[in-house]
């Protein structure tokens, strides 16, 4: 396949079971066929599966990976003959020369009419007998490599050279991110490959095609340790397979990495982000200011002048109430609105905590997002005001959810009066303003994608930074803006890097 680069990939049915002969009772797929085919699916590659097993039950199974996958199925022969190749080939008519077939090196006679019909070929070599490579075919042991093997293809099929972008998260992310569109195996219009790094392969066979690395550290973290100390730094402890990739970006300073682990380490500590936060006074746009919200570190739910502690730091009940560390451990996100001292007694949220100001805000939030230099933002429904908060929770006590699934909001008809009631200096965000602070925020931060929430106080119009994460979803952008500003972001962000390498 010199000079073509894929975009089709037809899997032999051979390739999908553990007993590519389906013998096998239970009919079992190989662990890895689910991910292959999401991955095939949203990468800009036409997909099919080619069914010949005899077993209804391997054809079941076939089908339903087919539909529930959206990729084609074809029915061919028992043994492969040139009718069947021609009518895939008709059947994805417009990318005929750049289809890859997949196939069981123990096809034997298979592979040999597919050469013979100078069809491009992989060769799962599932018996480990070494007879893909006497045939002179591209021969991989197990599946997990075939993404491996595409990249390699397309990369030397380009025109120029293109920039491979190895990244890893957790799969429901990483599913998100597909679906859009964003993770091509195919080039990008600005010359980027993406290739999904396995941990079921040795990283020393992927990462040496790899030019720059997208990652969600913050998906492998499995501990932070947190004391009276308000440094989080060597107190993180990530998966063995991060630690792993960790080494490797460490003794390779020429591999690129979109954005360094140490460089998300203060939004990933809810105090180290309100202590940056402070510093954001000094933005002031036509008597507008833009602030982090007041707050308080604290260790002890108990301790005997919480009270005068709270007057201190400029807070006045309620309050909102978060876990210092801000993601990557199971209660990061649990939360809690207090509305009286004694709520924090015995309070179910995760110490050591950060105490928040609460800002009326009106339900309404701006969520920003910065890729690279463009910066955009969505409007979303937030929680209500303090009068409603306190209508509604009738004094029960501490108001606790997870901010991930399900914030304490209210509904339209709630939302109206509260709109009516409040007393705003200022409905309308200055956009220019909390520009220029997105500019400012990532300068200090160095990253290059990352995220932030924005409320209007009602009374004052101050502008208040109540959250910052790093590689959110962007999902309020629009596909089509989003997804080429994403890749713009990280190219912009391998050229310089590249420039200030010595």
């Amino acid at each position: 396949m010199v000079g073509q680069a894929v975009k089709g990939v037809v899997l032999d049915d051979s390739v999908l079971f553990l007993n590519s002969n389906g013998d096998n009772p239970n009919h079992s797929l190989r662990p890895a066929t689910d991910a292959l085919l999401r991955h095939l699916r949203y990468s800009m590659f036409r997909t099919g599966i080619s069914s010949r097993l005899d077993s209804s039950d391997c054809k079941d199974i076939i089908k339903e990976k087919a539909e529930s996958h959206s990729i084609d199925c074809f029915s061919l022969n028992a043994f492969l003959t040139e009718d069947d190749i021609n009518e895939i080939m008709l059947s994805w008519g417009d990318i005929r020369n750049t289809i890859l077939y997949v196939i069981s090196s123990e096809r034997k006679d298979d592979i040999k009419q597919l050469i013979y019909q100078g069809w491009p070929v992989v060769v799962l070599n599932v018996q480990g007998d070494g007879a893909c490579e006497n045939l002179g075919r591209i021969c991989i042991s197990k599946l997990e490599e075939l993404p491996l093997s595409i990249c390699r293809l397309n990369r030397k099929a380009a025109d120029c050279s293109p920039i491979v972008v190895g990244y890893t998260m957790k799969p429901s992310r990483e599913l998100d991110f597909a679906k859009r569109g964003a993770f091509p195996l195919y080039p990008t219009d600005n010359g980027l490959i993406f290739l999904p790094l396995t941990f079921d392969l040795p990283l020393s066979s992927q990462l040496p095609e790899v030019d720059m690395i997208l990652h969600k550290a913050t998906d492998e973290i499995l501990y932070v340790e947190l004391s009276n100390s308000s440094d989080l730094s060597n107190k993180i402890t990530y998966s063995s397979r991060m630690q792993e990739l960790q080494r490797h970006i460490e003794v390779h300073p020429d591999l690129c990495v979109l954005d360094p682990l140490n460089n998300i380490r203060p939004v990933l500590d809810r105090l180290e982000t309100q202590q940056i936060l402070l510093r954001l006074e000094a933005l002031k746009s036509e008597g507008c200011i833009i602030r982090g919200p007041y707050f308080l570190k604290v260790d002890n739910f108990n301790e005997a002048i919480l009270v005068q502690k709270l007057s201190e730091a400029k807070l006045t009940l309620p309050c909102i109430v978060k876990p210092q560390v801000a993601c990557g451990v199971s209660d990061a996100h649990k939360m809690a609105i207090i509305f009286d001292v004694e709520d924090l007694k015995n309070l179910d949220v995760p110490l050591p905590a950060i105490i928040q100001e609460y800002v009326d805000h009106s339900s309404t939030l701006y969520k920003f997002y910065v890729l690279g230099e463009k910066i955009f933002h969505a409007v979303k429904k937030s929680t209500p005001n303090i009068s409603t908060l306190t209508n509604l929770n009738q004094g029960v006590g501490p108001l606790i959810f997870d901010s991930l699934k399900s914030l304490p909001i209210v509904n339209e008809s709630q939302q109206h009066l509260e709109g009516k009631s409040s007393d705003k200096k200022n409905k309308n965000i200055n956009i220019e303003l909390v520009q220029n602070s997105a500019n400012w925020l990532q300068s200090v931060l160095d990253l290059s994608i990352f995220g932030f929430d924005v409320v209007v106080e009602d009374k004052s119009g101050d502008h208040v930074i109540v959250d910052v994460n790093y590689l959110p979803s962007f999902k309020e952008v629009p596909d089509d803006i989003a997804i080429p500003a994403f890749w713009e972001a990280i190219k912009n962000k391998y050229e310089n890097f590249k420039k200030a390498s010595p």
